[in-house]
């Protein structure tokens, strides 16, 4: 692998662990701030937006200006979104700021800034996997996978024992743990440009791929959002928090130790990982549909976070193959902006489709699989042009 990749892994990791500190504070935070359960929402939903538009810009750049400003902008506004927002949450908790102005405050440092900050990273890593020899490619992808689901996945779980201390210990340490991290990186990393191998076939043969991982990640998020909910109709009682936490607390797990300990394991190539992860999924829906406990729910959708993650990780290093060193960030920015498209839409459509019936977002997210397993059975780079006649 690439030797910058282990920095930027790490930075990853880093900065998807201080961004999820805030997540068990948000309940009081929107009490404080006096936001609305809309305005709450519009939060979220800006931010997936900010992310997905801002994912091709960020590639863009990479190929035009290389790692290192890319590394420099992302970083900056990651910084400057977590410090602002815990200015304006200090602010709006002593009534400095009216709640409108808090609520603008959060909206652009929160949702837009940090957004398109925290959407350079995952596009950086995945650039220069992109150009890892082509028989450790899965790899590289599945560690990118495995190192942002980690940090996400450690960061509520500090979050909430600091928040016991204080709940503005986590809202100050996001941003000086981002700060500390982002002086590092950049110390670490020296400017270069991209080496690695030229495209093996033209980009249009990786459409199918993309259809792959768009479905397989919509198809995540239309069962997570009301797992627990499925769950408690279901038994028609009380689930306890512990229990409710179980579902993603497995699904995090499925996710990170196959993205970062099978896929490396088992070195199957791309276009096998999502031949076999599509169905995996397909079959932890199934489970799902019918489970009448929390416990089967997360057997389920551990079954379903295994196929997922081989099925995305074939997807990131599928599209890698159809471009050259000089158009990996291109396609870094795109494969990011698919998995950010359906953060946006996937709570949408699983709270309208549970509203018609509480089983339909299960079933929605089988038929997506389903699908998916279908595109997965195309061939990849079936024309094998030769390098040459390939633009790298």
């Amino acid at each position: 692998m690439p030797r910058t990749l282990t920095p930027l892994l790490l930075a990853l990791l880093v900065i998807s662990f201080a961004q999820q500190l805030l997540t068990p504070l948000f309940p009081a935070m929107t009490q404080s701030l006096d936001l609305t359960a809309a305005q709450y929402g519009l939060v979220l939903t800006v931010s997936a937006i900010a992310m997905t538009l801002s994912s091709p810009l960020w590639g863009l750049a990479f190929d035009r200006l290389g790692l290192r400003p890319v590394l420099i902008a992302g970083l900056a506004l990651c910084v400057a979104g977590l410090a602002g927002f815990a200015v304006a949450v200090t602010l709006a908790s002593d009534e400095t700021l009216t709640p409108e102005l808090a609520f603008t405050a959060v909206l652009v440092l929160r949702s837009a800034l940090l957004g398109i900050g925290l959407a350079s990273l995952p596009v950086a890593a995945l650039a220069v996997a992109g150009t890892s020899p082509e028989g450790q490619r899965t790899r590289a992808v599945g560690l990118v996978g495995a190192a942002a689901g980690l940090g996400g996945a450690l960061g509520p779980l500090v979050g909430g024992g600091l928040a016991v201390v204080s709940l503005m210990l986590p809202l100050y340490l996001a941003p000086l743990i981002a700060a500390v991290a982002a002086v590092v990186v950049l110390l670490v990393v020296q400017p270069g440009r991209p080496v690695g191998q030229p495209a093996r076939f033209p980009a249009w043969e990786v459409l199918p791929a993309f259809g792959v991982g768009f479905l397989m990640h919509l198809s995540l998020g239309l069962a997570e959002v009301v797992t627990i909910l499925l769950v408690k109709d279901r038994l028609q009682s009380d689930v306890t928090a512990g229990a409710t936490g179980l579902v993603p607390l497995v699904a995090a797990v499925g996710l990170i130790g196959t993205q970062g300990v099978l896929v490396p394991v088992l070195k199957w190539p791309a276009g096998k990982l999502m031949k076999v992860g599509a169905p995996v999924a397909l079959a932890g829906y199934a489970v799902l549909a019918v489970a009448p406990s929390v416990v089967l729910a997360a057997l389920g959708f551990l079954v379903v976070a295994v196929g997922v993650g081989f099925a995305v990780t074939g997807f990131a290093a599928a599209a890698t193959l159809g471009a050259g060193p000089r158009h990996q960030g291109l396609v870094a920015g795109f494969v990011n902006a698919t998995a950010g498209l359906t953060v946006v839409i996937a709570p949408v459509a699983s709270g309208l489709l549970y509203e018609v019936e509480p089983i339909a977002p299960v079933i929605a997210a089988g038929v997506a699989a389903a699908l998916a397993a279908g595109l997965a059975l195309l061939p990849i780079g079936a024309s094998r042009v030769p390098p040459s006649q390939i633009p790298v």
